[in-house]
């Protein structure tokens, strides 16, 4: 029996359509398979995890001791979807690069050689500024719960449902770290010519101040703190964007040939 020949691979990255349903096929199982293995793992150590995204919670409740405050889990089955979700959460956070990367390795074959390295520069940014986002959440999050819980007023007990408190933890730090993407976003603007450095740097009034409602629209909290530490890292990384865009821009017009520049009514030497 004669053994079917591969088709060898296209040096440009051109493939059949079913060639790239078994691709994204084969990205998606190893992003999923990641996932899944990442958020087992979370599950085997859910203890320490919990435990390290309560202590903000239990932090505040040394702190005052006059205030009866505790977790509590309100139904029977309420101990096990918190251990589900918790652990699916972690192993998303916890497992981005990886499908990160898959998503790109998905992309990238359709690209040039130019287009794969800034969008390989993308991925290399991504990653750590995500990151970087959900670890200044969490660093924030004991202020931040000091602020509401010091809401409640005297003689009153705040029974904090355990669900309730960890979906408010996740969607702060998701938050966070997705917000984080924003000059990511700017910069890719840029580099297909939608998003030039002179707009940005001419309306930057009115992007800071979008971007301060953005990240008071946005913060699942209410207090002026929180929105404050939100948005002055998202304004520093807007002019970091900008600064980006603008060295791309020149270099854009470093290259760009001198025939572009010349009057269409221009008469030929030939």
């Amino acid at each position: 029996m004669a053994l079917k020949r591969r088709r060898p691979r296209d040096p440009e990255g051109r493939m059949t359509l079913s060639e790239h349903f078994r691709e994204f096929r084969r990205r998606l199982f190893i992003a999923a398979a990641t996932v899944a293995v990442a958020s087992v793992v979370a599950g085997i150590y859910y203890d320490q995890v919990f435990a390290f995204l309560s202590e903000p919670f239990y932090r505040y409740a040394r702190a005052n001791p006059q205030n009866e405050i505790s977790l509590n889990f309100g139904e029977a089955t309420s101990a096990l979807s918190n251990l589900i979700s918790l652990s699916i959460f972690v192993g998303v956070v916890v497992s981005s690069p990886v499908w990160l990367y898959q998503i790109w390795a998905f992309v990238v074959p359709g690209l040039t050689r130019k287009e794969k390295r800034i969008s390989l520069a993308f991925l290399g940014a991504t990653i750590p500024l995500f990151l970087l986002g959900c670890g200044l959440a969490y660093a924030i999050l004991p202020q931040s719960l000091q602020i509401l819980y010091g809401l409640s007023p005297a003689g009153t007990s705040n029974i904090q449902q355990t669900s309730m408190y960890f979906a408010f933890v996740t969607r702060f730090i998701l938050v966070f770290g997705i917000g984080f993407l924003f000059p990511v976003v700017l910069v890719g603007l840029n580099a297909i010519g939608l998003m030039p450095a002179s707009r940005l740097i001419k309306g930057w009034r009115v992007s800071v101040v979008l971007i301060f409602v953005f990240a008071a629209v946005a913060t699942p909290t209410a207090d002026p703190f929180t929105m404050f530490v939100f948005a002055l890292p998202l304004t520093a990384l807007y002019f970091g964007a900008w600064f980006v865009c603008r060295v791309i821009d020149r270099r854009k017009e470093a290259n760009r040939p001198e025939w572009l520049d010349v009057d269409d009514t221009e008469a030929s030497e030939l």
